[in-house]
């Protein structure tokens, strides 16, 4: 087993592009640890810096004891699964998964002619194939494909093509799996159902893997931490609901939750206590904060489920005009309009636009909600953060206990 560590890692692509600027990074032995963000943030690439298939412009990447900036990625001893299959069409499951460590156990065919040739030799040849045998027997037993052993790739359905992808990386041992997007080809359920094997998988194997997604839900169901990433730099890491309950800024809060967090434009103001403030409305901010505030512009975050629409009038409360609902089975999620046509400091918000503003609310089932109905926005206050409108830091202070 290993741990991985990425000090001051960059990678520039032709044009000055850097696709990953400057990441510090430890993967903790036998640790699930997700890389997420959005299409070019780096985060594919830097598992491929870390598999020695690119190479590092800056920096140092360590897996185990051993510096690996110019080991070869054939020799740093991790097992990498794409999002392809990359299946042999023309070959069985068995030899699949059996192919790469006969390759390097020389006992493919040309090795079994020469051990046929060297009777000395083909004692040791039939000594590595059963090695070889029982491998790939364990690997089959774990992922529950012993039955399948015999059928071609053609022959399966790509949950099944899925595992044996995995199986080829198990069978050889190695102190750390890589997994580029590997379930982004298989349907929404089969998706479920996989994320629940690779999960139990690492538990079974107690070994290193990093996982690359974009998938907000693959990352906050899979990885035991997340690291978000955005333009080639890690924004924040931490343990899931960490990262979801206490975003370093806003990028990340937007990033993680599903719905999107919701942020409103508007000022901290001191009365009997801070409050977030727009148009005739405002919301207290009970939470501590990490900088000192009397005044100033300030960008509100609330998540959907900490948004509930109420009967309107409450004049202390968002007016809102509900736009669309839908029915989710087990959640009912509205588009709820604020009003803003009473707004005297429209102008005075920095990063204002004079847009209709918009929050999600996302609730326990409920019939009462009807586009064009007018209603209150009850919002949490001891749920809600306050960004700086400018730089998108959260100035929230986190609460450790339940970090």
């Amino acid at each position: 087993m290993a741990g991985v560590i990425l000090e001051n890692v960059s990678r520039a692509y032709p044009g000055g592009v850097l696709a990953v600027d400057g990441v510090d990074l430890e993967v903790f032995d036998r640790e699930f640890l997700v890389l997420v963000g959005p299409s070019g943030c780096g985060k594919t690439t830097t598992l491929r810096l870390i598999a020695g298939l690119e190479g590092l412009d800056g920096g140092t990447i360590t897996i185990g004891s051993r510096r690996v900036n110019d080991v070869a990625a054939k020799d740093r001893d991790i097992a990498m699964v794409f999002q392809s299959y990359a299946l042999y069409p023309h070959m069985t499951v068995y030899r699949n998964l059996a192919f790469g460590l006969e390759l390097r156990e020389g006992v493919d065919r040309w090795g079994r002619l020469v051990g046929w040739i060297l009777p000395r030799r083909n004692a040791r040849l039939k000594a590595r194939r059963a090695a070889i045998a029982d491998r790939v027997a364990e690997a089959a037993r774990v992922l529950g494909i012993e039955d399948l052993l015999e059928r071609y790739p053609r022959q399966l359905s790509g949950g099944q093509r899925q595992r044996v992808a995995l199986g080829r990386a198990i069978v050889r041992q190695p102190a750390v799996f890589l997994f580029d997007e590997p379930l982004s080809n298989l349907d929404a359920k089969l998706r479920v159902e996989m994320r629940r094997e690779l999960k139990q998988l690492h538990q079974r194997l107690a070994t290193t893997m990093v996982y690359v997604t974009h998938d907000q839900i693959e990352a906050l169901t899979l990885g035991e931490r997340i690291v978000v990433m955005n333009e080639g730099k890690i924004q924040q890491v931490g343990p899931p609901m960490s990262v979801y309950n206490w975003p370093a800024n806003r990028f990340v809060a937007g990033f993680i939750g599903t719905p999107a967090m919701n942020f409103v434009d508007g000022e901290i103001v001191q009365t009997t206590g801070l409050h977030f403030r727009r148009d005739n409305w405002s919301v207290p901010v009970t939470r501590p904060l990490k900088v000192d505030i009397s005044k100033r512009n300030a960008v509100l975050g609330v998540r959907p489920e900490d948004v509930r629409p109420v009967p309107a009038g409450n004049e202390a409360q968002p007016q809102a005009v509900v736009e669309l609902v839908e029915m989710l089975g087990d959640a009912t999620v509205a588009t709820l309009r604020l009003d803003d046509t009473n707004c005297e400091r429209k102008n005075t918000y920095a990063s204002h636009t004079g847009a209709a503003t918009r929050v999600i609310s996302k609730t326990e089932p409920r019939g009462d909600l009807r586009p064009g109905m007018r209603v209150g926005a009850d919002l949490r206050s001891d749920r809600v953060h306050v960004f700086d409108p400018v730089t998108g830091d959260n100035w929230v202070r986190p609460d450790v206990a339940l970090a």
